[in-house]
């Protein structure tokens, strides 16, 4: 079989982009749905006509044999999959690419790479599959000799499976699929599957504080890690291997959400479930988003804690599920690998029909029918939606954030009428839609989608003005700046005001003592 290939400036597999008839019928719908004309559909670009500044440093002779300076690898790892990395991706532009590409094959490479940068004033910055889409992955060198991106995907192997205690120790290069594939022979999984699943690896989602596709109880890929091991320019730091301790404060915590600035994930001892084979699931009507959220939060504080709770406001509900009733959608699923899961759900209904919800005739199903089929498949198939749409110039963006139930009301409001005015006052029309990710018993995880006419050659000038008043806007009401995105370089200015100094100033000192030279990363959270 011919190996696929990614796509160098956009999202996921060459084989995999929409055709020319997909793309023509995306424009067409988007144009008839804000009552714009958008001009004829750019050509994609190709490989032989980006020209990129030369190579500022060579590999270290004792390196050679794991780097690359081949301009498919520089450019694949020059950026994230962001909006505005697949606009700049599109127009060719890559203007901060590494310098080399360096594939470590062993802890031992790892450790030599980031001495070698030490040593030669070069920044390394640690990679995974690159879908980061908060800036998370582009260094612009600034003064260091040059910059490395450290790709660890050739440290791919499950190494140890522990089933008693139901625990496997993995390389942290292993992306979702050939993670998943070593777990299955044993009848285990992670179960964390973010959008990102096909293109990330453990270790983005650890260095990132990935959220998964579940919706309750594990959100995060945190409640999963039994320990770490990372290599530092300091040294290795190991934790040791415990179901819990209260031996202080956690020193994995220190490395979750670092982004690779304080040192480099190469394995984690991870928490595994039995894979399920309990499943069913329904689509759960609403005539308001409001409805719907007091829908779920009596889901969420009964404590029945489904496996899928996204809740999609009409706007959403229409354009994601093929809704057309102006209802909201709430797309509930239960799943276990011990018990049956229909009276988690039957429960879960009532929760819903005390607040108006209705299941309609088709929307219930072992595995989701109708409008849960239907959103399910336009949310894995959506990053490649957004790049067909930049060849109209079209913004398509999203944020999200988390805040408490009494909270979500103002916030919902005010970060919408915020991001409206601002799309309507940059680019004339548009629309700004609302889900939740995830949802907790205190609170949920509001997900935002902004869909607007953009102008040829300003689009990122007009998406950076969006996203400024949608931060702003969210973080003044209360919320974080990211609930699952991670920070990046791209929410530096509302991190830095979120965080409180104090904290601020251990990250610094702890940034000194672990790479005292500065190489790692940066530019990310300190």
């Amino acid at each position: 079989m011919a190996e696929r290939t990614r796509s160098w400036w956009g999202w996921g597999w060459e084989d995999e982009a929409l055709g020319v008839e997909q793309v023509d019928r995306l424009g067409a719908a988007v144009a008839r749905r804000f009552g714009v004309e958008l001009g004829p559909a750019r050509r994609p670009p190709r490989l032989e006509d980006v020209r990129l500044a030369p190579p500022r440093v060579r590999p270290h002779p004792a390196l050679a044999r794991l780097c690359s300076a081949e301009p498919y690898d520089r450019v694949g790892h020059a950026q994230g999959k962001s909006y505005r990395d697949v606009v700049r991706g599109y127009r060719g532009e890559f203007p901060h690419p590494p310098d080399i590409v360096a594939f470590p094959e062993t802890e031992a490479d790892v450790t030599a790479v980031l001495d070698w940068c030490t040593e030669a004033g070069i920044a390394a910055v640690p990679y995974g599959g690159g879908s980061s889409v908060v800036g998370g992955v582009e260094c612009d060198g600034e003064g260091f000799a040059g910059v490395i991106s450290v790709d660890l995907t050739r440290l791919d192997r499950v190494l140890e499976v522990d089933r008693v205690s139901r625990a496997a120790r993995i390389q942290a290069g292993a992306l979702g699929p050939t993670l998943e594939a070593q777990l299955r022979p044993h009848g285990l999984t992670l179960r964390h599957f973010p959008q990102s699943f096909e293109f990330s690896t453990l270790g983005g989602w650890l260095a990132t504080r990935s959220g998964g596709h579940y919706a309750t109880v594990y959100t995060h890929i945190d409640d999963f890690v039994e320990c770490l091991r990372v290599v530092t320019p300091s040294g290795v730091c190991e934790s040791r291997r415990l179901p819990g301790s209260g031996a202080g404060p956690s020193p994995d915590r220190l490395f979750l959400g670092s982004e690779g600035a304080l040192g480099v994930i190469t394995e984690a001892w991870m928490r595994l479930q039995d894979r399920p084979t309990f499943k069913v699931a329904a689509g759960v009507h609403f005539a308001s988003l409001e409805a719907g959220a007091s829908a779920v939060r009596a889901i969420s504080q009964a404590a029945l804690f489904p496996a899928n709770c996204r809740l999609l406001d009409p706007g959403e509900a229409a354009s994601a599920a093929a809704v057309t009733d102006g209802s909201a959608l709430l797309v509930l699923g239960f799943e276990s690998a011990d018990h049956p899961v229909e009276a988690g759900l039957a429960r879960a209904l009532e929760c819903c029909a005390d607040h108006g919800g209705t299941v309609p005739a088709g929307e219930r199903a072992a595995d989701g029918g109708g409008a849960v089929g239907a959103w399910r498949d336009a949310f894995l198939r959506a990053p490649y939606g957004r790049d067909a749409l930049v060849a109209f110039s079209v913004i398509t963006e999203t944020f999200e954030t988390a805040c408490t139930w009494d909270a979500f009301g103002d916030l919902h409001d005010t970060v919408r009428v915020a991001t409206e005015e601002a799309v309507h006052r940059i680019c004339g029309a548009g629309s700004v839609t609302c889900r939740f990710t995830h949802v907790y018993p205190d609170g949920p995880a509001p997900y935002f989608t902004v869909l607007a006419p953009g102008r040829p050659g300003a689009e990122l000038t007009q998406w950076a003005e969006i996203k400024t008043a949608a931060s702003e806007a969210l973080l003044s009401a209360g919320g974080t700046i990211t609930h699952h995105h991670a920070v990046g370089r791209d929410h530096r200015t509302w991190y830095d005001r979120q965080r409180p100094e104090p904290f601020a100033a251990v990250l610094r000192a702890g940034k000194a003592a672990l790479d005292p030279a500065g190489i790692l990363n940066p530019g990310v959270i300190v």
